[in-house]
């Protein structure tokens, strides 16, 4: 039976409507996957380990010998979970029961379950190249040189929330920091969300923009000032170099430093003494012998504003260089207002 294979463009478009199945085994998936993927895994990390060993100490023969001993016993329960995975996908509804399947490389893991699948009937679509070759797709974007506004302006001067009303405006925005799960400073994990790898994070990043160029074309895309570093992840450095260091559009929330206090305490201001004191430690370096003890001592004391000032001047000191020639006087102004300002003067 031919298996169709197709490149990893119309392999992402077909997982809009069908179920994308990796077949890698559970530690390579939780590395990081294709966004929509769902884990079907062939081996589990201690079979691939041995299979691998196998093929590198004894000979392909053994190694497909030992593969088919895994394979044989799951095959029933293979079928029976992609069954159940279509049947809680509404979306996957209507007919078509198209499967996508991928591994590493394109190889034999994915062909032995897509053999196994179009056995029993689904008709089944394999990714050429692989899990590998999806990588190589989404290395691609950082050399995507289109249009893009940056949205600056010193912290606590709420330049995510603008931007969320931007998006909802109908503008094209890339939240980096909700992509990274992250708010960006010492202070930006204190939520407990899980974090991305930085391969998970690459992912879905490329997704994003790849997404936002099809809906909007070449309309430019909002995206924040950000240091390359968002918490422990990166931004790949080619794009960070192309949106912070070329001539884009730039426009600085200028918001006084009493109202930038007032949002980072009620932002922060309700999280644990010990959370918030950890967070201080965490930048104790750079903040200071004599600025950290103080800090920490306000934090006790209770006096949350106090402790909060002390570190709003850090960060302003230590705030990268701005590439924003327009200003927008942000003094009192709602965050409604504020996207249809940007949205005036930015067309």
């Amino acid at each position: 039976m031919s298996q169709q294979r197709v490149h990893a463009d119309r392999f992402l478009e077909l997982a809009e409507t069908h179920l994308l199945l990796d077949v890698r085994s559970p530690g390579e998936y939780e590395q990081a996957h294709i966004p929509t993927a769902k884990s079907l895994p062939l081996f589990s990390d201690a079979e691939r380990s041995a299979i691998g060993t196998a093929y590198k100490h004894q000979s392909r023969e053994a190694a497909i010998k030992m593969g088919l001993d895994a394979f044989g016993p799951k095959m029933r329960s293979m079928v029976e979970q992609v069954e159940s995975l279509q049947a809680r996908a509404p979306h996957f509804a209507g007919g078509d029961k198209t499967l996508l399947v991928h591994c590493w490389r394109g190889g034999m893991r994915s062909a032995a379950v897509a053999w196994l699948l179009e056995l029993y009937g689904f008709p089944v679509v394999l990714l050429e190249g692989g899990y590998k070759a999806y990588r190589q797709w989404v290395i691609s974007h950082w050399e995507d040189r289109s249009a893009y506004q940056i949205l600056d302006g010193y912290t606590g001067a709420g330049k995510t929330e603008v931007l969320h009303e931007l998006s909802s405006l109908g503008q094209p925005v890339l939240d980096l920091e909700h992509i990274a799960a992250h708010k960006g400073s010492a202070f930006g994990g204190l939520d407990g969300k899980p974090r991305p790898t930085q391969e998970m994070f690459e992912n879905l990043l490329a997704e994003e923009m790849h997404r936002l160029r099809r809906q909007f074309g070449n309309k430019p895309i909002w995206i924040e000032n950000e240091s390359q570093r968002i918490g422990n992840l990166n931004i790949p450095i080619q794009l960070f170099r192309y949106w912070m260091e070329s001539d884009l559009p730039a426009w600085f929330l200028d918001l006084p430093f009493d109202e930038r206090l007032q949002k980072i305490v009620r932002e922060y201001g309700s999280y644990s003494t010990t959370q918030l004191s950890e967070a201080v430690l965490r930048i104790k370096k750079r903040l200071g012998p004599l600025e950290t003890k103080t800090t920490l001592a306000f934090l006790a004391e209770g006096k949350i504003p106090e402790a909060f000032g002390i570190l709003l001047r850090y960060y302003d000191k230590h705030y990268g260089k701005t590439k924003a020639l327009n200003r927008i006087q942000a003094a009192g102004l709602s965050t409604a207002t504020l996207g249809q300002l940007l949205l005036k003067k930015s067309s």
